[in-house]
């Protein structure tokens, strides 16, 4: 218990001292997973071992920080911490994004330098060992695009307010010079710029691989100022945002451990039936994803709703054995 303790003081103090503006006692509490009392107590620790702690006032509230940051005692990385960092880069670089893959590793090698050599010493014969017995399954799909060229461009627009130009091309379409307030960047199976119509207002999505030409331009353009981007990935089933439905899935008994354990959607609801099956039901855009999902579970699933979810699994269908027939031909 009492090492329990130390461990969520500690933790405390990282977290205080990572924060620019300090933490509130309900922050404390709740990023703590403790109770207001006891987050008290946590922060009363905290400014009795590190003096350099200090009260803020942001009324109606009061904050507490570290200003200067820790020490690298107190802030040397776990074994577990670094095997997941690797991990991260090591992902990136597998699914084709070396730039992000490169920007982690860098962190990783500055992590290490700022650690003592006796801790690095410690770590280093069980880290190679994870590192080596742990890999990333890649899984077939499209290979992302995140150029540094293009990420630079469009977070130097973000941070400054400004316009982003771009020559947007898609298949099938005339390459078209586009205006838009950017709001932020999905990353994915594809990655996607996500951006305010300067007209409209409009949210669009544009894919980073099909922009070209991009630049921040002159004057001001922010996001809508009710606009989450987190809200907005949510709506989806995959990445590709249209019209939102009610979707109703109907699970037989045989598939209906793994679907319970499914992550299907935020917003989904898994019903039990007398049968042994399953009810899956969620709000969300993305048809043509979701039916592509769809094929993977064979004959266990049954669409219940949208109709429109039906009538893209049978077009998908109907392409499939096309294809298959020219084969046989």
């Amino acid at each position: 218990m009492r090492h329990n303790k130390a461990a969520l003081v500690l933790e405390l103090a990282r977290r205080m001292a990572a924060s620019a503006e300090g933490l509130t006692l309900d922050e404390m509490s709740r990023e703590s997973g403790v109770g207001r009392r006891s987050a008290e107590r946590l922060r009363d620790a905290v400014l009795a071992l590190f003096p350099q702690a200090e009260e803020v006032s942001d009324p109606p509230t009061k904050r507490w920080r570290i200003r200067g940051g820790l020490s690298a005692f107190e802030q040397a990385p776990t074994t577990e911490e670094l095997v997941e960092l690797a991990r991260a880069a090591q992902g990136l670089r597998a699914t084709g994004e070396p730039g992000r893959a490169a920007a982690l590793e860098g962190l990783e090698r500055k992590l290490k330098s700022a650690m003592r050599s006796t801790t690095l010493n410690r770590l280093a014969p069980d880290l190679e060992a994870l590192v080596r017995a742990e890999t990333i399954a890649v899984q077939a799909g499209p290979r992302p695009s995140a150029d540094e060229a293009v990420l630079a461009e469009i977070r130097q627009a973000i941070l400054a307010g400004r316009p982003l130009g771009f020559i947007y091309s898609r298949p099938g379409a005339e390459a078209r010079s586009r205006s838009v307030a950017p709001c932020g960047v999905m990353f994915g199976r594809a990655n996607y710029l996500v951006a305010a119509d300067r007209e409209s207002g409009r949210i669009q999505t544009f894919r980073l691989d099909r922009m070209s030409a991009v630049r921040a331009e002159d004057g001001v353009a922010a996001p809508p100022a009710d606009f989450d981007l987190q809200a907005f990935a949510s709506q989806s089933f995959g990445i590709y945002q249209d019209e939102i439905e009610d979707v109703t899935l109907r699970v037989t008994p045989e598939g209906a451990a793994e679907a319970r354990a499914w992550r299907w959607h935020p917003t989904q609801a898994v019903e039990d039936r007398p049968d042994g099956g399953v009810d899956v039901r969620f709000r969300a855009s993305g048809m043509r994803e979701l039916a592509w999902h769809l094929f993977s579970w064979g004959d266990q699933v049954e669409i219940v709703a949208p109709e429109r979810l039906k009538a893209v699994m049978r077009d998908a269908l109907k392409a499939a054995q096309d294809a298959l027939d020219r084969t046989q031909a």
